[in-house]
């Protein structure tokens, strides 16, 4: 299942792409960290890599590198308000657990290993 972003969200990256004319879309991914084990990497993507999964949603190109793919297939990508704040939230299927603040999570194949 391909990473959908909500009209919040999209029309947030949208302005990040019009501020950077060398950016080709948005560059999604996760890497070993925080305190359940994996966090959410977003920025915007300058290059195709080797490996990539590029999906397009409403003219917004979303690059994926191979080890985060299955770890991130599906997600939804909202951009929230909360307090003074804006933020990126993710809503994943695949995460079986998340810290406190969201920022990372961990999944069932995690918690068998």
């Amino acid at each position: 299942m391909p990473i959908q972003l909500t009209s919040a969200a999209l029309d947030r990256v949208r302005q990040f792409l019009a501020a950077d004319p060398a950016a080709r879309g948005l560059r999604f991914g996760v890497k070993r960290t925080g305190c359940s084990g994996w966090g959410y990497e977003v920025e915007l993507a300058r290059e195709a890599r080797d490996g990539d999964s590029v999906s397009e949603q409403d003219g917004v190109r979303i690059y994926v590198d191979a080890t985060s793919q299955p770890l991130v297939d599906g997600t939804t990508i909202d951009f929230v308000r909360k307090g003074l704040n804006h933020e990126f939230v993710f809503a994943n299927p695949s995460a079986a657990a998340e810290c406190g603040c969201g920022e990372s999570f961990t999944t069932d194949a995690d918690r068998a290993a």
